[in-house]
C-alpha cells in the first residue's frame, strides 16, 4: 500500500531522531533522494524538522507532530510501525 504524504513526513521525522543524515533518512524511511529532498523542504520550512550539516533532526514541534499522527492513527484503529507492527 502507498504511503501519503503526512505518513512520509512522520516517517522522516521519526528517522531523524537524534539525528541523521540525508542518506540515512533515504533508507531509514524507504524513499529515493528525489522525494526525500521535496518532502525536506516542507518539513524544514514549517519548522518541523532542522539541520545542523550534515545531520537532519526533528524539532520539538516534528516530535509534537508525531505524537499527534500516532494518536490519530490509534483513534482510527492502525497499528503504528513504530510499535513494531507495521500499518495495515
Amino acid at each position: 500500500m502507498r504511503r501519503d504524504g503526512i505518513e512520509i513526513c512522520a516517517d522522516l521525522l521519526h528517522a531523524a531522531r537524534g539525528g541523521a543524515r540525508k542518506t540515512q533518512l533515504v533508507y531509514r524511511a524507504n524513499l529515493n533522494f528525489k522525494v526525500v529532498k521535496r518532502y525536506l523542504s516542507v518539513l524544514l520550512r514549517n519548522g518541523l524538522l532542522e539541520v545542523d550539516p550534515p545531520f537532519y533532526s526533528s524539532t520539538e514541534k516534528g516530535e509534537e507532530f508525531l505524537r499527534l499522527f500516532e494518536k490519530v492513527r490509534a483513534c482510527v484503529g492502525k497499528q503504528s510501525r513504530y510499535d513494531g507492527v507495521t500499518w495495515r
